[in-house]
């Protein structure tokens, strides 16, 4: 007799395969009814009197799991870098292990990220908006394919109407140094790519011992050192009790004053007061960030406001491929559960 299994995520035809051969499916959730279309009362109904329980973007609060459990679930998973839609603790009281997939979008962020180092260094989207603006433009022309023979084509000489005046000339990442705030996966994969652009990486996260930081080709240094050597600090912290608020003005007072901030990770673990302060008195030299401590951000919130600033709308860690990778860690996760071997990504609760 197949085991029922409530589907509301996407799981490569690979691995469906062997599922189906094992499981009766039933598509539940966003992956029946799309984005932003379902409410907690109508994933609970669907998914119950399921063994499996494979969510997505769905939320899942206590009675949620107090109710599937009751209803005979005996394996949940949530296709999440970070399983902040579920009652965590819900789960392990329910006496079951919960499957996530850590990293999905580790490659998705760390090339948004090393966009955002790139942006803050070159001034690039104050110089992009500016031409797109109608800044430092020339006159109109009739026929603009008519041009000049002129072999060095500038924008005209360095005066004080000169683009490089008004947004900055910036700087190389080459051999500037970047500090990681937290050597999760993400970390570790903007240290890859940082070190290819021929930055010198130093790491801080005091869960991790500096022989495994220091496998990686990068240096393991502690918070102060991290803070008043680092010419980028790129944050990667989870949001914990621990972390929120993290990054306040004891970190922005040792930090050089040409020094950025990148925050891809949550704003949560910033002090936004602080912040703002740092980047208005020129504390620090400025920042990008990708995320909010609300979102959408208001309109008239100061960071979208200061030239110092890149701002995009939490972008970083969506791309079309982070559903491949995020279903195949969930469909080997269900495999693995109905094969009766333990799961490789199991969350554990922290501090």
């Amino acid at each position: 007799m197949k085991r029922k299994l409530a589907l509301c995520t996407p799981i490569p035809e690979a691995q469906m395969e062997q599922i189906r051969n094992m499981c009766e499916i039933t598509i539940c959730g966003e992956l029946k009814h799309g984005k932003g279309n379902v409410t907690e009362e109508m994933t609970r109904a669907e998914c119950m009197g399921h063994e499996l329980i494979v969510l997505g973007d769905e939320y899942a609060g206590t009675e949620t799991i107090k109710a599937w459990t009751e209803a005979g679930m005996k394996f949940m998973g949530v296709a999440k870098g970070t399983p902040a839609t579920v009652d965590c603790d819900a789960v392990a009281a329910a006496g079951l292990e919960l499957s996530y997939t850590p990293g999905r979008n580790r490659v998705a962020v760390a090339e948004f990220n090393m966009g955002l180092m790139i942006a803050v260094a070159r001034n690039l989207t104050l110089g992009a908006a500016g031409l797109k603006n109608g800044e430092h433009v020339g006159s109109e022309k009739e026929d603009i394919y008519d041009v000049p023979d002129v072999k060095n084509v500038t924008f005209g000489p360095l005066d004080a109407n000169h683009p490089f005046m008004d947004y900055g000339i910036g700087f190389e990442l080459y051999g500037k140094k970047l500090g990681i705030a937290g050597y999760g996966a993400i970390g570790k994969e903007v240290a890859v790519r940082a070190k290819a652009f021929g930055m010198d990486v130093l790491v801080y996260d005091p869960y991790i011992s500096a022989d495994r930081v220091e496998a990686d080709g990068v240096k393991a240094v502690d918070l102060d050192i991290m803070l008043s050597t680092s010419d980028i600090i790129s944050i990667h912290l989870p949001v914990l009790p621990s972390t929120r608020g993290m990054v306040n003005k004891d970190w922005f007072s040792k930090m050089k004053s040409t020094a950025f901030v990148v925050n891809t990770a949550r704003a949560a673990v910033i002090d936004q007061k602080d912040f703002i302060e740092a980047l208005e008195k020129k504390q620090i030299a400025g920042a990008a960030v990708d995320v909010y401590w609300e979102e959408p951000v208001p309109a008239n919130h100061p960071l979208l406001k200061m030239r110092n600033v890149v701002c995009t709308p939490h972008m970083a860690g969506l791309t079309s491929d982070v559903d491949h990778w995020s279903g195949k860690m969930m469909g080997d996760e269900i495999l693995s559960y109905l094969s009766g071997e333990p799961g490789k990504y199991i969350w554990k609760s922290r501090n």
